[in-house]
């Protein structure tokens, strides 16, 4: 997870079984992310990133 100026959130990771576990975890919880200036999330397959997600207003 990356603060919206660029810096790691200092953030434990998340480990999911299932790309829908994953999902499921950030629906329930991006409101709580983004207060504390979590800007994005990125989902990661081992190494290989899957996506990244904005937690920004869109502009």
């Amino acid at each position: 997870m990356e603060r919206a100026d660029g810096r790691a959130a200092g953030m434990s990771e998340e480990t999911f079984s299932t790309q829908a576990d994953a999902e499921s975890w950030l629906g329930e919880n991006w409101r709580g992310l983004r207060a504390d200036d979590v800007g994005k999330v990125v989902l990661l397959d081992g190494e290989t990133l899957v996506y990244e997600m904005s937690l920004h207003d869109p502009e």
